[in-house]
Order: C-alpha cells, then sequence, then structure tokens
C-alpha cells in the first residue's frame, strides 16, 4: 500500500496516477488525551484502521495526483535520525573534500554514532527547499527513509524489520561548514520524504533497492542499499539501543558518493527502487 497525506493534511493511498481519500476510516479512533502519548498520531493507529483503509480504497473515486498537494507522508516525527557515513564511497568522497570533512577523516558509522535532525525540519515534495545561507554549500544527500510502526527499544537485528511499518525517499539536505551535524541538518526545509510511504510487505528487501538522484535532468548520485555499511535491520538495531523508537520516528539511512551543491531553482528528482519518484524544487 502506499499511504500519503495530501492537501489539508488529508489522507490518502496512492493507486496508479491517483490518490484516494480515505480519511473516514480513521474518523472512529479517539484522539489522544493530555499527556499525549510519543509518536506519530497516524501510524500509531495505522494497524486498527487498516481494514476500513483497504475498502474505501478499492471503492472510492481517485483524484488525479497531478492535482493534489503531497505533504510528508509522516506528519509528526518525535525523532529524525541520520546515519552520517553509511555507504564507503561517501567515506572516501568525505575524506577527499574539506568542504565535507573540515579536517575530519571518517572511518566506520560506530566511531562516529548517529545523530538527529529536528523534525521542524521536516516538509514534503510539494514544498520548496529553503537555502538558510546564501555564502555557504548547501548539499543534497538521497538516502532511504525508515518509517517506525511500533515501539522498539534495544531490538535484535533479526526482530528489527518487525517494527517497520513502511519506507519512502528522503532527502537529508546539508549546510557544509565546521559545526556539529545535528546543526548543519536541521534548518527548516531540510528534511525532504516523500512521495508516500511504502507499506513493508511491497519490499521484499530493503537492502537491495536502486536509489538515485538527479539536478536539473543531470544524475548525481545513483547507488544501491546492499552498499549500507549498517544495513536496514543493523540500524534499527543500533539506534533502539541508545533511543526508544516510537511510532513515526524516522531512520534515514545514509546517503552514497556524490553529493554536491543545490542553487536557488534547482529541481531534484529522487528516485527509491520500488517506492517512486519525486521531484522537489530549490527556491528561487
Amino acid at each position: 500500500m502506499k499511504l500519503c497525506l495530501f492537501d489539508d493534511h488529508r489522507i490518502g493511498v496512492v493507486i496508479g496516477t491517483g490518490v484516494v481519500d480515505v480519511t473516514l476510516a480513521f474518523a472512529h479512533i479517539p484522539k489522544a488525551s493530555w499527556p499525549y502519548p510519543p509518536g506519530d498520531w497516524l501510524i500509531q493507529n495505522f494497524d486498527a484502521a487498516r481494514e476500513e483503509v483497504e475498502q474505501i480504497a478499492a471503492s472510492g473515486t481517485p483524484l488525479p495526483l497531478d492535482q493534489v498537494r503531497l505533504l510528508s507522508p509522516v506528519a509528526n516525527p518525535g525523532k529524525i535520525i541520520g546515519a552520517p557515513i553509511n555507504y564507503k564511497d561517501h567515506i572516501d568522497e568525505a575524506n577527499a573534500d574539506n568542504e565535507i570533512n573540515h579536517g575530519k577523516t571518517y572511518t566506520e558509522l560506530d566511531k562516529f554514532g548517529l545523530f538527529l535532525k529536528a523534525n521542524s525540519s521536516l516538509i514534503g515534495c510539494s514544498q520548496e527547499i529553503q537555502i538558510p545561507f546564501a555564502d555557504r554549500r548547501t548539499d543534497h544527500e538521497v538516502e532511504l527513509a525508515v518509517i517506525i510502526g511500533r515501539t522498539a527499544k534495544r531490538v535484535s537485528r533479526a526482530a528489527a524489520l518487525d517494527y517497520v511499518l513502511g519506507y519512502c525517499i528522503g532527502l537529508d539536505m546539508t549546510v557544509r561548514g565546521p559545526e556539529f551535524p545535528t546543526f548543519r541538518k536541521s534548518p527548516d526545509t531540510f528534511s525532504v520524504l516523500g512521495p508516500w510511504m511504502v507499506t513493508k510487505d511491497e519490499i521484499s528487501d530493503p537492502n537491495n533497492l536502486d536509489l538515485s538522484i538527479r539536478v536539473n535532468g543531470e544524475v548525481k548520485q545513483s547507488s544501491n542499499t546492499k552498499h549500507l555499511i549498517f544495513d536496514v535491520q543493523r540500524l534499527i538495531e543500533y539506534a533502539s539501543a541508545i533511543y526508544t523508537l516510537h511510532p513515526g520516528d524516522v531512520i534515514m539511512t545514509g546517503t552514497p558518493a556524490g553529493v554536491g551543491p543545490v542553487a536557488a531553482g534547482d529541481v531534484l528528482n529522487a528516485s527509491v527502487q520500488g517506492i517512486g519518484a519525486m521531484s522537489v524544487r530549490v527556491a528561487r
């Protein structure tokens, strides 16, 4: 199933070139009361509504996708977790480029750990990326994004995918500089998720998916998740050892070589096999 949020936070299922509004499937689910439980409300309650979602999607009249505004498929992630150096070719490229490494020597992911991106940096593909510092380099980084479906703490690698609801395309936009990654990767609009979430039953192996990004039509990054150093299961195991993962938390799995600067007006076309493609513009 391809689940999306569109227009005024309507909930939709994407079928072909259309989207069926299934918001009514969640009407009977009570809203949480104070103190609100951690996690995204839609993701928390998806399993309870899934049967009705499928029924409405099968009988509803789709709206053309090109006539709706796609938002991030996760509205309120508690955490957006990043893996900074999770492809060997990106480690090599980072160590060779002083604008990326700023004097650091990158070795292995478990020597540098993970980082958090502010959830206020989140947008969908219908919104525009804003460059915060005109005098500094801002790079694109295309990634597979993993959406957690239920609370996970200290889960094993073998059980890790049991805690996944689905996957989407992620853009981890990055300002280059000497500051910590959490600062440079958290400006508003710097976490792009979309175009929808594909539930995990449609992805037989998240560790064997082609991914790529084109900037103004030119291919800049092209790889496959089989080259991840920490694969999806290992990342969930690693992250859940230090964080409690809640429904709607997002793990950005890392980016391959080919990162590069973007400029005002650029159009980024990102794709991940089994998920689809999305187009995002850098604001003028």
